[in-house]
Protein backbone atom coordinates (compact mmCIF):
# COMPACT_ATOMS: atom_id res chain seq x y z
CA UNK A 1 0.00 0.00 0.00
CA UNK A 2 1.34 3.40 -1.00
CA UNK A 3 0.79 6.46 1.19
CA UNK A 4 0.82 9.94 -0.29
CA UNK A 5 1.56 12.79 2.11
CA UNK A 6 -0.15 15.78 0.58
CA UNK A 7 -1.68 19.16 1.31
CA UNK A 8 -4.87 20.05 -0.50
CA UNK A 9 -4.70 22.23 -3.59
CA UNK A 10 -0.95 22.09 -4.20
CA UNK A 11 1.26 20.44 -6.80
CA UNK A 12 0.59 17.23 -4.85
CA UNK A 13 -2.52 17.04 -7.05
CA UNK A 14 -0.27 15.58 -9.76
CA UNK A 15 0.88 12.62 -7.68
CA UNK A 16 -2.66 12.08 -6.41
CA UNK A 17 -4.06 12.02 -9.96
CA UNK A 18 -1.34 9.61 -11.09
CA UNK A 19 -2.12 7.19 -8.26
CA UNK A 20 -5.84 7.36 -8.99
CA UNK A 21 -5.36 6.92 -12.73
CA UNK A 22 -2.99 4.00 -12.20
CA UNK A 23 -5.50 2.12 -10.06
CA UNK A 24 -2.83 1.40 -7.46
CA UNK A 25 -3.84 0.80 -3.83
CA UNK A 26 -3.02 3.94 -1.86
CA UNK A 27 -4.04 6.09 1.06
CA UNK A 28 -3.76 9.85 1.54
CA UNK A 29 -2.24 11.36 4.64
CA UNK A 30 -3.36 14.99 4.53
CA UNK A 31 -0.83 17.56 5.70
CA UNK A 32 -1.94 21.09 6.65
CA UNK A 33 0.48 23.76 5.44
CA UNK A 34 -1.58 26.42 7.21
CA UNK A 35 -0.95 24.64 10.52
CA UNK A 36 2.71 24.14 9.60
CA UNK A 37 2.53 20.36 9.76
CA UNK A 38 5.21 20.10 7.05
CA UNK A 39 7.65 21.47 9.65
CA UNK A 40 6.60 19.08 12.41
CA UNK A 41 9.23 16.63 13.72
CA UNK A 42 7.05 13.77 12.48
CA UNK A 43 7.03 15.01 8.90
CA UNK A 44 10.65 16.19 8.89
CA UNK A 45 11.57 12.61 9.73
CA UNK A 46 9.91 11.70 6.42
CA UNK A 47 11.28 14.61 4.39
CA UNK A 48 13.93 16.80 6.06
CA UNK A 49 13.33 19.41 3.33
CA UNK A 50 9.90 20.08 4.79
CA UNK A 51 8.33 20.05 1.33
CA UNK A 52 5.42 18.15 -0.16
CA UNK A 53 4.35 15.79 -1.57
CA UNK A 54 6.08 12.70 -0.24
CA UNK A 55 5.26 9.10 -1.12
CA UNK A 56 5.77 6.16 1.21
CA UNK A 57 6.62 3.00 -0.74
CA UNK A 58 7.59 -0.47 0.41
CA UNK A 59 11.22 0.60 -0.04
CA UNK A 60 11.06 3.94 1.76
CA UNK A 61 9.99 7.50 1.09
CA UNK A 62 10.23 9.41 -2.17
CA UNK A 63 10.06 13.18 -2.48
CA UNK A 64 9.88 15.65 -5.39
CA UNK A 65 6.99 15.48 -7.83
CA UNK A 66 9.05 14.46 -10.90
CA UNK A 67 10.54 11.48 -9.04
CA UNK A 68 7.18 10.44 -7.61
CA UNK A 69 5.50 10.61 -11.02
CA UNK A 70 8.32 8.59 -12.59
CA UNK A 71 7.98 5.94 -9.90
CA UNK A 72 4.22 5.65 -10.31
CA UNK A 73 4.66 5.36 -14.08
CA UNK A 74 7.25 2.61 -13.64
CA UNK A 75 5.40 0.45 -11.12
CA UNK A 76 2.07 0.75 -12.93
CA UNK A 77 3.58 0.44 -16.41
CA UNK A 78 1.39 3.37 -17.44
CA UNK A 79 1.78 7.02 -18.42
CA UNK A 80 5.24 6.76 -19.96
CA UNK A 81 6.29 6.08 -23.53
CA UNK A 82 8.75 3.30 -24.29
CA UNK A 83 10.80 5.28 -26.81
CA UNK A 84 13.84 6.87 -25.09
CA UNK A 85 13.47 10.19 -26.90
CA UNK A 86 9.78 10.44 -26.05
CA UNK A 87 10.57 9.62 -22.43
CA UNK A 88 13.12 12.41 -22.43
CA UNK A 89 10.58 14.82 -23.90
CA UNK A 90 8.12 14.02 -21.10
CA UNK A 91 10.84 14.58 -18.51
CA UNK A 92 11.90 17.76 -20.29
CA UNK A 93 8.44 19.28 -19.83
CA UNK A 94 8.19 18.01 -16.25
CA UNK A 95 11.58 19.57 -15.46
CA UNK A 96 10.39 22.90 -16.84
CA UNK A 97 7.20 22.70 -14.79
CA UNK A 98 9.09 21.88 -11.59
CA UNK A 99 12.14 24.09 -11.95
CA UNK A 100 10.69 27.14 -13.71
CA UNK A 101 6.89 27.34 -13.65
CA UNK A 102 6.52 26.18 -10.05
CA UNK A 103 9.19 28.63 -8.93
CA UNK A 104 7.53 31.46 -10.88
CA UNK A 105 4.26 30.73 -9.10
CA UNK A 106 5.87 30.41 -5.67
CA UNK A 107 7.26 33.95 -5.88
CA UNK A 108 3.71 35.05 -5.03
CA UNK A 109 2.55 32.97 -2.04
CA UNK A 110 6.05 31.86 -0.97
CA UNK A 111 8.11 35.04 -1.52
CA UNK A 112 9.54 34.74 2.00
CA UNK A 113 11.66 31.85 0.74
CA UNK A 114 13.81 34.35 -1.15
CA UNK A 115 13.72 37.50 0.96
CA UNK A 116 12.93 38.79 4.43
CA UNK A 117 12.06 42.24 3.04
CA UNK A 118 8.28 42.85 2.85
CA UNK A 119 8.83 45.30 -0.01
CA UNK A 120 10.65 42.59 -1.94
CA UNK A 121 7.72 40.23 -1.33
CA UNK A 122 5.40 42.76 -2.97
CA UNK A 123 7.79 43.23 -5.87
CA UNK A 124 8.16 39.50 -6.46
CA UNK A 125 4.40 38.93 -6.30
CA UNK A 126 3.86 41.72 -8.82
CA UNK A 127 6.07 39.87 -11.30
CA UNK A 128 4.23 36.55 -11.08
CA UNK A 129 1.59 37.25 -13.74
CA UNK A 130 4.26 38.18 -16.26
CA UNK A 131 6.51 35.20 -15.58
CA UNK A 132 3.62 32.76 -15.54
CA UNK A 133 2.28 34.17 -18.81
CA UNK A 134 5.75 33.75 -20.32
CA UNK A 135 5.75 30.13 -19.15
CA UNK A 136 2.32 29.60 -20.70
CA UNK A 137 3.66 30.82 -24.03
CA UNK A 138 6.51 28.30 -23.85
CA UNK A 139 4.13 25.43 -23.07
CA UNK A 140 1.62 26.53 -25.71
CA UNK A 141 4.39 26.34 -28.31
CA UNK A 142 5.25 22.70 -27.53
CA UNK A 143 1.73 21.30 -27.13
CA UNK A 144 0.14 19.57 -30.13
CA UNK A 145 -2.88 21.14 -31.77
CA UNK A 146 -5.07 18.43 -30.25
CA UNK A 147 -4.68 15.52 -27.88
CA UNK A 148 -2.09 14.65 -25.27
CA UNK A 149 1.42 16.07 -25.10
CA UNK A 150 3.10 13.03 -26.67
CA UNK A 151 0.08 11.58 -28.40
CA UNK A 152 -0.75 9.16 -25.59
CA UNK A 153 -1.53 10.13 -22.01
CA UNK A 154 1.61 10.51 -19.92
CA UNK A 155 2.91 11.87 -16.63
CA UNK A 156 3.74 15.18 -18.28
CA UNK A 157 0.02 15.70 -18.97
CA UNK A 158 -0.72 14.95 -15.32
CA UNK A 159 1.92 17.34 -13.98
CA UNK A 160 0.72 20.03 -16.37
CA UNK A 161 -2.81 19.69 -14.99
CA UNK A 162 -1.59 20.47 -11.46
CA UNK A 163 0.12 23.62 -12.73
CA UNK A 164 -2.98 24.76 -14.67
CA UNK A 165 -4.79 25.12 -11.38
CA UNK A 166 -2.58 28.09 -10.45
CA UNK A 167 -3.03 30.18 -13.58
CA UNK A 168 -6.25 31.99 -12.72
CA UNK A 169 -5.03 32.92 -9.25
CA UNK A 170 -1.79 34.16 -10.77
CA UNK A 171 -3.67 36.49 -13.09
CA UNK A 172 -3.18 34.48 -16.28
CA UNK A 173 -6.19 33.87 -18.54
CA UNK A 174 -5.81 30.36 -19.91
CA UNK A 175 -8.32 31.25 -22.64
CA UNK A 176 -5.50 33.27 -24.22
CA UNK A 177 -3.69 29.99 -24.91
CA UNK A 178 -6.01 27.82 -27.03
CA UNK A 179 -3.96 24.61 -26.85
CA UNK A 180 -3.46 24.93 -23.11
CA UNK A 181 -7.18 25.59 -22.64
CA UNK A 182 -8.14 22.55 -24.70
CA UNK A 183 -5.67 20.35 -22.83
CA UNK A 184 -6.95 21.57 -19.45
CA UNK A 185 -10.54 20.87 -20.49
CA UNK A 186 -9.58 17.35 -21.59
CA UNK A 187 -7.87 16.71 -18.26
CA UNK A 188 -10.85 17.95 -16.24
CA UNK A 189 -13.12 15.60 -18.20
CA UNK A 190 -11.23 12.51 -17.01
CA UNK A 191 -13.13 10.76 -14.18
CA UNK A 192 -10.02 10.19 -12.06
CA UNK A 193 -9.02 13.82 -12.39
CA UNK A 194 -12.50 15.01 -11.43
CA UNK A 195 -12.49 12.71 -8.40
CA UNK A 196 -9.14 14.05 -7.18
CA UNK A 197 -10.05 17.67 -7.95
CA UNK A 198 -13.13 17.38 -5.72
CA UNK A 199 -10.89 16.43 -2.81
CA UNK A 200 -8.44 19.27 -3.36
CA UNK A 201 -10.93 22.08 -3.90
Amino acid sequence: MLTLYAPQGTVAVAAHVALEEAGLPYTIHWISIIQGEQRSPEFLAINPKGRLPALLTEYGHLTETPAILDYIADISDKFMQSDPFQKARARELISFLAATVHVNHAHGPRAARWSDDPAAHVSMAAKVTETMADSCSVIEAVLPNAGWFLGSYCIADIHLYAVYRWFEGDGVAIANYPKLAAHFAAMKARPAVAKVAALHG
